[in-house]
């Protein structure tokens, strides 16, 4: 049995970060699991685990943002995984000071407490393919040029940079994981494909969508997960960017139609202006390539894009999933 591991996850609340925490707890490992404070008591995600399962994982509360607290939690780990982050793109548009703070800032305070602490053997910074803009050439590799088409992915290259910084002038053990297009369970109703299963699992019989002719590389989140896995091996991949993706692209039309022709929905396609993002901010095409994870930890996809859009539509057909999203209502 491989020894436990003391593992210190960021953005534990959010939808890639619960499914981590449950693949980490699965793996026997000492997990604390940070949380976005709220008055609330709410763990975002992780409150709709098993009780069971997450009884074995500390939970804390609290902000990336504030480096103290970052030090006190996570000093005595000996890996640590980064995805607090905001994410929303067109949010990114009108916000960029928190954009700035928590994906800049907050990756500054991760790398500033591994620096301070002495048993850190991995830490994964996890990025966005979004930082590659439109592709230049397809598929991406790691060493694509980075293009700031958005607030968002401006902060994530900076947020990248700085954790590049950090491995090359203090030796920082990183390793930058660059995922695609994610989607499955817990995924929020922004993303194009719980938008497009929340709206005709709703009854809509016109599908709001903006771009649809834009081009993604769609990896399901256990995939995901399984890969960012493999990524905390120690002395393995250090000061190297990872893709983590299906290397398979499908336009957002033709992903419409997939997903209609499963729930067998007779509904049809309305574009919307205030879900288009600015012409030359949109990210028209990003196909990855995963030949560097596949030879480095012999990761394989287990799911295709049918079978994951199944487990997806699965989650979403159950009512109390379902409740968990303000019906139709689209917000930045």
């Amino acid at each position: 049995m491989k020894k436990s591991k003391k593992i210190f996850v960021t953005g534990a609340d959010g939808f890639i970060g619960s499914h981590l925490v449950e693949k980490l707890i699965e793996e026997n490992h000492n997990v604390t699991a940070l949380c976005y404070y709220n008055s609330f008591n709410n763990y975002g995600w992780l409150d709709t685990i098993d009780k069971k399962k997450i009884k074995n994982a500390k939970i804390v509360l609290g902000d990336v943002r504030d480096e103290n607290l970052i030090d006190k939690i996570s000093k005595d780990s000996e890996i640590v995984y980064h995805l607090a982050a905001l994410i929303g793109i067109p949010y990114s548009y009108t916000a960029v000071d928190s954009y700035i703070d928590t994906n800049i800032k907050g990756t500054k305070n991760i790398l500033n407490s591994c620096l301070k602490n002495k048993k850190i053997e991995k830490i994964i910074i996890t990025s966005t393919s979004e930082v590659y803009g439109s592709a230049i050439s397809v598929p991406i590799k790691e060493n694509h040029p980075l293009q700031a088409q958005s607030p968002y992915s401006a902060s994530k290259i900076a947020a990248d940079s700085l954790a590049t910084s950090f491995q090359l002038s203090f030796g920082l053990p990183i390793t930058i994981a660059r995922p695609f297009n994610n989607y499955g369970p817990r995924q929020s109703a922004r993303a194009v494909i719980p938008t497009i299963i929340s709206q005709i699992l709703n009854g809509r019989k016109k599908i709001e969508l903006g771009n649809v002719s834009t081009k993604r590389d769609f990896v399901y989140v256990k995939d995901t997960v399984d890969a960012l896995s493999l990524l905390k091996k120690k002395n393995k991949m250090i000061g190297e960017v990872v893709n983590i993706c299906s290397g398979k692209e499908i336009s957002i039309e033709n992903l419409f139609k997939k997903i209609k022709k499963l729930l067998k929905s007779d509904a049809r396609l309305v574009t919307k202006k205030n879900r288009i993002r600015p012409e030359n901010s949109e990210v028209l095409r990003l196909l990855g390539n995963n030949k560097k994870m596949i030879k480095s930890f012999k990761w394989k996809a287990k799911y295709n894009l049918e079978d994951g859009l199944k487990k997806t539509i699965e989650w979403y057909s159950n009512e109390k999933n379902l409740s968990f999203f303000k019906k139709l209502n689209y917000t930045i």
